[in-house]
């Protein structure tokens, strides 16, 4: 009997195969991890500040006033520069982008690992302001207080966003030279999937509005060091101008907070539908609309702070016309699921019942905060805490939360079971509904955000308590979360490759993908969403070939 010479192969080690690689889908499953590890610290820190305000009196958990100050600071800049930001565009981004267009990795991979390890490094330096004494500005920094304030924390705090921003541009600079190059053979634009569509446009907003934030702290940080006198009033500099470059840049991060939370709803409609998606061009070009109508906006944050009434009139109007494209996509979303064959799966949950509805309730709650006369009355009251986690935590989270389940399968191999996932849904809905919309009533109220103090009158007790039963609802369903993935890692059965029966790239492939995507070089010759009637549903119409 002969022998089979078989290549003996030596396996990479741990630190070649993942911590090294240029492999777009392990980059962004690494991502991915360290977001939900930045999540649970902001969340703890969200805990902490719920816990203080279960009662209006003396101090509960935090002993000081500054310290609540620096909790609500780090809630606020982790869940932002290192959850929202990066998990909806590197983490996704990453991993679907190059995909999903029939390329086999980004078109920078050595620049895609950088930008990483970038990424860890600036949240390495945004903690370690923990140490150098915990920042207390909030996350916007506003001068004058930001200048005068003491120790070197906020200074490692500025250090960080630097670092996380440069990486944010290395991977938008990715993402749009790998989608306007590298895609596949009748891969036209008309035919990009619309989670692509709406991350390129979130990489144009990442590449044209960062350089304004980065203007903004580092001029800051000349003002506390090296004598400058850009925002400080009495020796003729303009703390206003710091509110411009800032919103010039974080308006716009709301968007990109939440275009590619929308294409994440976009890809997983059609799926659980079984029906094309309803208006694609329309939902593609208004993705393009707020892209750019997101920088004309950034006023409305200002209606309070000293700026011109007139001057704000034009962009109450401009706040007004960007939730134009925004009903766009969610009318077309609504006409898709008409009588469609609606299969309500745990990602089917989040993004129809989860995000359409809760997104809609922040949107308008915005249009009262985009109006002059209503904001002068809200503003800086916890309605506008209401408003911006119904948009950002009710709605991007409950999109990530839906895509996270969607593709699970095809990430790891493994099948979840819909039964915890759905009680994930369910824990979650709850919980974010009990926690933010009674903000709008003790923000109608009065109660002014950024405080630990309170009036127990008009029922602010009763709906604080409410709220912060809800956030522990809420923590619960993260925990729940985890339990749910790591059951599927274990006990979860074989996914097949299209277990959905999707009609994108990705679902070609075996689950989890080989190293580079496709044996063989993909071939488009129809739109993404093209199901047909209910015995075809499974079938594919695209043709693949060489």
């Amino acid at each position: 009997m002969g022998t089979v010479a078989t290549a003996d192969v030596k396996k990479p080690s741990f630190v070649r195969d993942w911590l090294l690689t240029v492999d777009h889908k392990k980059i962004g499953i690494m991502y991915g991890v360290v977001c939900l590890l930045f999540f649970f610290l902001g969340g703890a820190a969200a805990l902490v500040i719920r816990t203080e305000l279960l009662t209006p009196g003396m101090p509960d958990v935090v002993p000081q006033a500054d310290m609540f100050n620096q909790m609500f600071t780090m809630h606020g800049s982790i869940m932002i520069f290192l959850f929202m930001i990066p998990m909806l565009t590197a983490a996704f981004g990453n991993y679907l982008v190059p995909i999903m267009i029939g390329a086999h990795d980004m078109a920078f991979p050595r620049m895609n690992n950088l930008a990483f390890w970038l990424f860890v490094l600036g949240g390495f330096v945004f903690l370690s302001s923990l140490y150098f004494g915990m920042p207390d500005i909030g996350w916007t920094a506003y001068p004058p207080y930001s200048i005068e304030s003491a120790g070197l924390g906020l200074d490692i705090w500025v250090l960080g966003v630097h670092i996380l921003g440069l990486s944010s541009i290395l991977g938008a600079i990715n993402i749009i030279v790998t989608v306007f190059n590298l895609r596949a053979p009748g891969m036209t634009f008309n035919r990009l999937p619309l989670y692509v569509w709406s991350s390129l446009i979130t990489a144009f907003i990442q590449l044209f509005g960062t350089p304004a934030l980065a203007g903004a702290i580092t001029t800051l940080l000349f003002d506390r060091h090296f004598g400058t006198h850009f925002y400080d009033a009495s020796a003729g500099g303009d703390p206003m101008l710091y509110q411009h470059l800032f919103w010039f840049y974080s308006h716009p991060a709301v968007y990109i907070m939440v275009l590619p939370a929308m294409g994440i709803v976009s890809e997983i409609i059609p799926v659980f539908a079984r029906k094309p998606i309803f208006g694609y061009h329309a939902i593609a070009y208004s993705s393009i609309a707020i892209g750019f109508l997101g920088f004309l906006v950034w006023a409305h944050h200002m209606f309070v702070a000293g700026m011109p009434l007139a001057t704000g009139i034009p962009f109450m109007v401009t706040s007004m016309i960007i939730a134009v494209p925004s009903a766009i996509k969610i009318f077309n979303w609504l006409a898709t699921l008409w009588r469609g064959s609606n299969w309500f799966t745990t990602p089917m949950l989040f993004v129809t019942v989860g995000f359409i509805g809760m997104f809609t309730i922040g949107g308008l709650g915005g249009i009262f905060l985009g109006t002059v006369p209503v904001d002068i009355h809200m503003h800086d009251t916890y309605f506008v805490v209401a408003h911006f986690h119904y948009v950002l935590f009710g709605g991007s989270m409950m999109a990530v939360l839906g895509g996270l389940f969607y593709w699970l399968p095809k990430m790891t191999g493994r099948m979840y079971s819909e039964k915890l996932g759905k009680t994930v849904f369910w824990m979650y809905f709850v919980g974010t509904n009990l926690t933010f919309f009674p903000m709008h009533y003790i923000g109608m109220m009065g109660m002014p955000r950024r405080v630990f103090q309170y009036d127990p009158a008009n029922g602010m007790q009763i709906a604080n308590q409410i709220a912060s039963f809800g956030s522990y609802l809420v923590g619960a369903a993260a925990i729940m979360m985890v339990v749910t993935i790591i059951v599927s890692l274990r006990s979860g059965a074989k996914a097949p490759a299209n277990p959905w029966g999707a009609q994108t790239l990705e679902w070609t492939v075996s689950s989890p993908p080989p190293e580079h995507n496709f044996i063989e070089m993909p071939y488009v010759t129809a739109p993404p969403y093209e199901f047909g009637e209910a015995e075809e549903q499974y079938t594919p119409k695209k043709s693949f070939g060489a």
